[in-house]
């Protein structure tokens, strides 16, 4: 008796303690795409502020949140005061923010996107629409791309997110 007790037991904890690291492993956003093999990213350029060229080079060895943005982009509205707010966050410090607007805008039209809805602490950059989208193999916007220190793209979220989200935040800086 003590014995199938036991068994039971061990297989109770075996069950509860697999849930648990998967939960650790992915959050359950259903948006987030997690790669199995991951996508090596280099020879990325786009523009900074008012025309200053820059490479993904320029960011070597910190990890990257990449977030292709439009200004006429509803959902990208949304999203991107919870986006600017990782930059004050401590466990981001060491992360590189790069939202890209592929909207065709030039730096005034983003800058004005920016002054609206009070971002502050996110440079601008911009870049082709159509090339980014080929090169990502974008399929809308919102999309943000995630990539580790090494450069190679650990996972994306196609859409809207909170970036506020506690459970995506915890998983982000145990990942990057």
């Amino acid at each position: 008796m003590k014995t199938i007790f036991f068994n039971y037991l061990i297989i109770i904890f075996y069950l509860i303690s697999s849930n648990v690291s998967y939960s650790i492993e992915r959050p359950e956003i259903k948006n987030l795409i997690v790669h199995k093999d991951k996508k090596k990213i280099e020879n990325i350029e786009f523009i900074k502020s008012e025309g200053q060229n820059v490479s993904l080079d320029n960011y070597k060895s910190k990890p990257l949140i990449i977030n292709f943005w439009a200004t006429w982009c509803a959902p990208c509205k949304k999203e991107m005061p919870s986006l600017d707010n990782l930059k004050n966050l401590n466990e981001f410090k060491n992360i590189n923010i790069i939202p890209i607007n592929i909207g065709g805008d030039n730096y005034k039209k983003s800058k004005e996107f920016y002054d609206q809805i009070k971002i502050k602490n996110l440079d601008i950059f911009t870049g082709s629409g159509p090339k980014f989208s080929q090169l990502f193999k974008l399929r809308g916007l919102p999309t943000t791309i995630l990539i580790d220190r090494d450069g190679f793209e650990i996972g994306r979220i196609v859409g809207y997110i909170d970036f506020n989200d506690q459970s995506l935040l915890n998983w982000i800086t145990k990942k990057l």
